[in-house]
């Protein structure tokens, strides 16, 4: 096994030329088609800009519009609402849980709605009521600004919170986030003909994944078509979960971009470390935890990194493009207007292959991550 120079540290071992070359060959393959003059329909046909399909939970390209920009590329789509979503405040393992057994463990990480350290006193850390964010949800929806996905994650704690405020006036789309005893042990709430279920987001250990691909692969399990991210723990082995996903699409990878527990971040090494394998190995991954802007910010009260939408843009967008040395500073970058000029300058296929990989960023605010980018110039003729 062997990795190109200037690539992240620890990338050597989790990266093979053959998922380089794979990955590079896909980039030229979409820059050829681009410098082609691809139509609409012909760019659809190509898995370069896939979404959720929410009809039936699988994955679907959607076409190219030949007017669009790079930058509108890499924004059509991509903020899911996180209104209904705590922080990740999970208990470090040591807290007296593994006395319990490793499934009091998983538990207590999994969870995520009851803060220990008073961050829940933040107003950036405070879920919205129900009826709130059903109504701004609705209204999004009659609004449909491109930039946004129109799916609103809910921790399965809030399930049926969310059922009781729901009129039946068409269905909603909701990527369900899987945080009770019940969704850790694999049991999934039943189906509301209210919601479509795009997929489901949960956390899991290494042997654990090791266990669900392999089960995937065998056809033991995902014949009902389930979308799946799985935000690895971060401890020994964690940064193999892409390689473990390999191979099992839809199933994929949740990575965290921000939070109250500084722990519970990767720093720009790690992250680039994931992003690069998601890139080579073709696992989608989202996004979580991060602020609702372009450029991200250490958080004053932890200290901890934070990732803008525009970090994770570019720095996936660098690794389909070869340039692994830059990935690290991309995700460090705090200037907003420097990282919009990098991507209203992107290939329309390096758009297009990034999309294919970085499927979703949560944000707790939809209408702010707009905005800026508005105001950034990333939005073009799209009205704010």
């Amino acid at each position: 096994m062997e990795g190109r120079s200037g690539g992240p540290d620890d990338t050597a071992v989790r990266r093979t030329r053959i998922g380089g070359r794979r990955a590079r060959r896909r980039t030229a393959r979409l820059r050829a088609q681009a410098a082609a003059g691809v139509s609409e329909q012909a760019a659809a046909s190509y898995a370069g800009y896939r979404a959720y399909d929410a009809t039936d939970g699988g994955f679907a390209a959607l076409a190219l519009a030949e007017e669009e920009t790079p930058a509108q590329i890499l924004l059509r789509g991509l903020v899911d609402d996180a209104g209904l979503c705590p922080p990740a405040t999970s208990r470090r393992p040591d807290e007296g849980q593994r006395a319990r057994g490793p499934g009091a463990d998983r538990r207590a990480d999994a969870a995520t709605h009851a803060p220990q350290d008073g961050s829940a006193e933040s107003p950036d850390f405070r879920p919205l009521p129900v009826v709130q964010a059903v109504e701004r949800h609705r209204s999004d929806s009659i609004v449909a600004h491109p930039m946004l996905s129109h799916r609103l994650l809910c921790p399965e704690a809030r399930w049926g919170e969310l059922l009781t405020r729901l009129d039946g006036h068409g269905p909603v789309d909701v990527g369900l986030i899987l945080d009770t005893d019940r969704g850790i042990a694999g049991e999934v709430p039943e189906r509301d003909p209210r919601v479509r279920i795009t997929h489901y987001e949960t956390r899991a250990r290494p042997e654990d994944l090791r266990l669900v691909a392999a089960l995937f692969r065998t056809g033991d399990i995902g014949a009902a078509g389930r979308v799946v991210y799985f935000e690895p723990f971060r401890e020994p082995g964690w940064l193999d979960a892409v390689d473990v996903l390999s191979g099992a699409r839809p199933l994929g990878v949740k990575i965290r971009c921000g939070g109250p527990r500084p722990e519970l971040v990767p720093d720009a090494r790690e992250l680039g470390v994931l992003i690069t394998a998601c890139v080579e190995r073709d696992v989608p991954f989202v996004a979580a935890g991060g602020p609702p802007q372009a450029a991200g910010r250490t958080d004053p009260a932890t200290g901890a990194p934070q990732y803008g939408y525009l970090n994770l843009l570019l720095a996936t967008a660098s690794v389909v493009d070869g340039d692994h040395g830059s990935v690290p500073g991309l995700l460090s970058a705090t200037d907003a207007r420097h990282l919009a000029r990098l991507a209203r300058g992107l290939h329309p296929a390096t758009a297009l292959r990034t999309r294919e990989v970085l499927m979703g960023y949560a944000a707790r605010s939809t209408g702010d991550p707009v905005r800026e980018a508005a105001a950034l110039g990333l939005l073009g003729g799209w009205q704010v």
